[in-house]
């Protein structure tokens, strides 16, 4: 079966949002373009480093290349609205390339499916027919900065993690290994 790469080049959006209850949460992003809407899910944890990662890398493309890189995200581009619907897995990502693209002045997240073969990296940014399925945004500077802080705070959305151990307590507690294996009584 042929590839299929998934290109926004000019997203009307592209954010990280989830469905399901904290605990049982599923991770996505989704990217649309007019009439096209595409949804991948991925792991907390990728979220959060690629949302770290954006932030690393527009302060370096400031750095080496001068580009205007907004501190803060203006009002008008914050998206607090959820993921749109309906939200139908595209599939689930394995690799995720980021970069900058000097001629476009933009950064370029490439997404790429989960697969059994080991991915060649000359192939994340290439249109070759061989490969795993894979969605690619390209996002201004200030787009970028807007993508990372909503994920930042999707990633946080979560489950409050436990002042002993760390670990995200459900609302009925948890079984907390710095205890010993008690739970904690509520006290109130």
């Amino acid at each position: 079966m042929a590839r299929v790469i998934h290109v926004f080049r000019q997203p009307d959006r592209f954010v990280a949002g989830t469905v399901g209850q904290p605990g049982e949460r599923t991770f996505y992003l989704q990217a649309s373009e007019e009439a096209r809407l595409v949804s991948v899910a991925l792991e907390k944890q990728q979220v959060a480093v690629l949302a770290e990662r954006i932030g690393s890398l527009l302060e370096e493309v400031h750095r080496r290349f001068g580009a205007e890189v907004p501190e803060a995200v203006p009002d008008d581009l914050r998206d607090t609205e959820p993921l749109t619907p309906p939200v139908e897995e595209e599939f689930k990502v394995g690799t995720m390339g980021l970069g900058w693209d000097a001629e476009s002045r933009a950064v370029v997240i490439e997404l790429l499916a989960i697969t059994e073969e080991e991915v060649d990296e000359a192939v994340v940014l290439d249109d070759t027919e061989e490969g795993p399925d894979a969605v690619r945004v390209f996002l201004s500077p200030v787009e970028a900065r807007a993508f990372a802080e909503r994920a930042d705070r999707v990633v946080r959305a979560g489950r409050k993690p436990c002042p002993l151990c760390s670990e995200p307590l459900d609302p009925e507690g948890h079984v907390c290994p710095r205890q010993n294996g008690y739970r904690r009584a509520d006290e109130g």
